[in-house]
């Protein structure tokens, strides 16, 4: 099975990271990590299945399966850190848009778009 990498780097903030898969890159966004805690936290590191569906709130995204006290992870599209409630945004640049204070990332639609249309439907999601 095929394997994407997310490699972070955790922030009091948030946490950010670089996605690898084959010849495509693109940045993530994760709320900090907070022990994993439902709604304010990243999810742990670890090997994650990982699937291509559709979300009714964030439309085509890829399902996060097998985190531990945890449900409906999903890397979609979206900018803030306040969009995030566990889940990961991915964007072609890190960039405070909103002035906030807090790094978000860029061209997220766009990303998430050329994202699915690279990766299988189902993979495993390498997060360190």
């Amino acid at each position: 099975m095929e394997t994407v990498k997310i490699k972070r780097i955790y922030q009091d903030d948030c946490t950010v990271g670089l996605l690898t898969y084959k010849d495509f890159r693109c940045f993530t966004l994760e709320l900090p990590y907070k022990d994993n805690t439902r709604n304010v936290s990243a999810i742990p590191n670890g090997l994650y299945p990982c699937n291509k569906t559709v979300s009714p709130k964030f439309g085509d995204c890829v399902a996060v399966e097998g985190v531990v006290n945890r449900s409906l992870i999903r890397i979609h599209k979206g900018n803030y850190t306040s969009q995030i409630k566990g889940c990961i945004l991915v964007g072609d640049s890190l960039k405070d848009i909103n002035n906030d204070g807090i790094i978000d990332v860029t061209n997220s639609t766009n990303t998430i778009r050329t994202l699915l249309d690279k990766l299988p439907t189902e993979f495993l999601l390498n997060i360190s």
